[in-house]
């Protein structure tokens, strides 16, 4: 039984109807090589009035319409916390996006100065951490990688706020499709994701709600209707959602940049197998900035017309199809008198 701390944290950032609709904005790396692109400079030379005014485009423009955002401290806080509505969720990402890479796997870290203490003090209600994870990483790396996620579960214990981990199977360094930034591996293989949610899944990490990749690439993925190969890939869906279920975890879908028509079909998949919702960014905004920054008035338009689109369609989805979510709080058989609850919380 969760605390009622993080089943009410959980509860802020799903609808009313137990679906997580969720816009992920925290993205660093991401929206600097998209400003760079489209004003033909390079990534290091991307102004943080640039990210912060593209993110406060993004959180003015979708805000409204999604049960509860993802945001950074060092970019989208600044930008727009001002903007964001109150009854929409605040998600708070801990994670340094600059890894250690070695040749046996990443190493993860926190943001400097950053902490679970502080994304409860101002007012959080979930912390959100990226764990690159592959379990046939070089044993020193995975250990340094379960025991980055460990600690933390162990912060939020502490805080009583609910844990959102996503995992991301990566390229080795020196691996023809190396990259930094997360770009989907067409030839990724199910049993790297499936292992990873298998092992964060254990009640040490104190993980509660899941964002993950899909288990296939999404650009291969087959139409879900009904032939053997839609039923061989539904069983990579349906493995996750058994480790899941059994775990009582709740789990959303990344989509990593996926063509929205891409990302719909790896949602019906995942719904099909016991999903709870999405947690998407660049499939919903990344075209507004690449075709229209730094003319402010055009991203805006684009997303008020192109990216409320794609995530009007994907919580339609959602709705019809996901699987909700519902709180659960304790049974209080031993609270007799007043001062029973405030003694053993």
């Amino acid at each position: 039984m969760r605390t009622i701390g993080k089943t009410r944290g959980l509860a802020r950032l799903a609808d009313a109807d137990g679906h997580f609709r969720m816009v992920a904005l925290d993205q660093r790396p991401p929206l600097f090589d998209a400003i760079a692109k489209t004003k033909g400079i390079t990534r290091e030379q991307v102004e943080y009035s640039d990210v912060t005014a593209a993110k406060r485009l993004l959180v003015e423009n979708l805000a409204p319409h999604c049960s509860s955002m993802l945001f950074d401290p060092n970019f989208a806080v600044p930008a727009a916390i001002d903007l964001l509505p109150p009854r929409c969720g605040l998600i708070m990402t801990l994670e340094e996006h600059r890894v250690e890479e070695t040749a046996g796997g990443r190493k993860s870290r926190a943001i400097t100065n950053w902490s679970v203490e502080k994304i409860r003090a101002m007012g959080g209600d979930a912390v959100k951490v990226l764990a690159w994870y592959r379990p046939d990483a070089d044993a020193a790396v995975n250990e340094h990688q379960q025991k980055f996620v460990r600690e933390i579960g162990e912060d939020c214990a502490r805080h009583d706020i609910p844990y959102v981990l996503e995992l991301l199977v990566y390229p080795f360094l020196g691996n023809a499709n190396h990259t930094a930034d997360y770009v989907e591996s067409p030839g990724k293989l199910p049993s790297l994701v499936i292992d990873s949610v298998r092992e964060f899944v254990k009640p040490e990490y104190g993980v509660d709600l899941l964002k993950l990749e899909s288990p296939l690439a999404a650009n291969s993925l087959p139409a879900r209707d009904g032939s053997a190969e839609a039923k061989a890939a539904q069983r990579e869906f349906d493995a996750i959602g058994d480790i899941c279920r059994g775990r009582n975890i709740p789990w959303v879908l990344l989509s990593g940049g996926a063509a929205p028509e891409k990302f719909e079909r790896v949602l019906d998949y995942s719904y099909a197998a016991g999903a709870s919702g999405f947690l998407a960014g660049r499939t919903i905004w990344l075209d507004a900035v690449l075709k229209y920054f730094p003319d402010r008035a055009a991203v805006a338009a684009s997303l008020r017309k192109d990216g409320l689109n794609v995530l009007e369609r994907l919580s339609e989805l959602t709705s019809a199809k996901g699987a909700p979510w519902k709180a659960r709080y304790p049974v209080f058989t031993n609270i007799k008198q007043e001062g029973d609850f405030a003694r053993a919380y």
